[in-house]
């Protein structure tokens, strides 16, 4: 792996411990240059509540990989979970900085009516 990557995945593991700690869901964010995926995952952490992502086929229409799109699946996922009867999350951004499509997809949740 890169140095670029161990140093993300260092970042998230600190973040996931505190997480824990907490006993919380967590909104779980992956970004790769094409597309964005979230999930929220359970307290245990053995389970995916709900997920929302631009390769699924209704999402794929447009451009995948932009903070147009990362918004999108930021409400999709907070309408999801509203249905699943989960309102507040622990917000988990994997290492990534908060900023571009990382901070679309929260603050589109956020405004779907998730609190983290």
């Amino acid at each position: 792996m890169s140095v670029k990557k161990n140093a993300r995945l260092r970042r998230a593991k600190r973040a996931r411990a505190k997480i824990s700690e907490l006993r919380m869901n967590r909104l779980c964010v992956y970004r790769s240059p094409k597309h964005i995926y979230a999930q929220i995952i359970s307290q245990a952490g053995n389970e995916v509540i709900v997920s929302a992502s631009t390769v699924e086929k209704k999402n794929r229409k447009g451009v995948t990989g932009n903070i147009k799109a990362a918004g999108k699946i930021g409400a999709l996922i907070a309408e999801r979970a509203k249905k699943a009867g989960i309102e507040e999350v622990a917000f988990d951004r994997s290492g990534y900085a908060y900023h571009g499509r990382v901070k679309a997809l929260a603050e589109a949740a956020r405004e779907g009516g998730l609190k983290f």
